[in-house]
């Protein structure tokens, strides 16, 4: 039996259906947040990685949204433990919080006040390449008087759904966005770095991006480990393919390197030595064996 916890309960997983009615379903109107949980095997601890600026995030994003959270944030920290408990989580595992309208009426407003909170924890089933080969997407970076990218909006993904799809049919491991000004934005469902010039940029919220937790770890590790000051500055996709390495980084991908853009090789086709230093403190991190960085690691057992 696999547990879930639905509005106010922990229920078996296969006890549960929404409504074909449902207005969250029919209309994508809810926000959700993606966090991870690592297993350090030497210490028979499950450490849940930035849990507490996740669950700030997963408030900020139903603010946004007119979806506000009937949780607090150490309300869900407790229901989040007690799940990963439940459910014997000794493995790396995926934490999902999603909260939508609850409510089977057919108009798309967002001011009924039904508002249904679930989590669900899985195992990550996406394990993408070691390095990536991508393309610019065809498709825009859905603007920030749309559907606000800042935030994880439900009905948003389905902008990122078909620059993964396009990016796929077309031979490539996945998609970058371009903003409507023509700028680097992020990829379909992860922030993007350039090195370039012995810099490091990566673009700024203001270019319809996601302020990823990922990403400011690596702000952080860049900055403390290496005492490189990241640049949030706007930059062209030639600028990309000019970079002397390129990564991408999310809670689900974690850090990954670009080694293709367009079939354009980055350098020469091999892992930059600046991103596999990255990858190698930051998975020391999230698996709680830096203790200068044990703050972001929250102990489940």
């Amino acid at each position: 039996m696999r547990y879930l916890f639905d509005v106010n309960r922990f229920v078996d997983e296969r006890a549960l259906s929404v409504s074909i009615k449902n207005k969250g379903l029919n209309y994508g109107l809810g926000c959700f947040e993606g966090i991870r949980g690592f297993w350090n095997e030497e210490q028979q601890q499950l450490f849940v990685f930035r849990l507490e600026d996740h669950l700030k995030r997963f408030h900020q994003s139903g603010k946004s949204l007119f979806i506000p959270i009937p949780y607090s944030v150490p309300d869900l920290t407790q229901i989040i433990r007690r799940l990963l408990v439940l459910n014997q989580e000794m493995a790396d595992v995926y934490i999902r919080p999603v909260c939508f309208k609850g409510s089977d009426t057919l108009r798309p407003n967002l001011s009924d006040p039904y508002n249904h909170l679930g989590i669900f924890t899985t195992v990550l089933d996406y394990k993408p390449k070691e390095a990536l080969k991508t393309c610019i997407s065809s498709w825009t970076r859905m603007g920030s008087n749309m559907i606000p990218p800042q935030v994880k909006p439900t009905g948003g993904y389905l902008n990122s759904a078909l620059a993964i799809n396009e990016a796929e049919l077309n031979g490539f491991d996945e998609a970058i966005f371009l903003t409507k000004e023509g700028n680097i934005s992020e990829g379909a469902t992860e922030n993007i770095f350039i090195v370039r010039d012995n810099q490091v940029l990566t673009p700024p919220v203001s270019d319809d991006i996601l302020p990823g937790i990922t990403r400011d770890t690596v702000c952080t590790i860049l900055k403390n480990e290496f005492g490189i000051i990241v640049q949030e500055k706007s930059f062209t996709r030639v600028e990309v393919y000019e970079a002397d390495e390129v990564f991408f980084t999310g809670t689900a991908i974690g850090i990954k390197p670009v080694i293709e853009v367009d079939r354009r090789v980055i350098r020469n086709g091999r892992v930059g030595s600046l991103t596999k230093q990255i990858q190698g403190i930051y998975d020391q991190i999230v698996r709680g064996k830096m203790k200068e960085y044990l703050d972001y690691s929250f102990p489940v057992y």
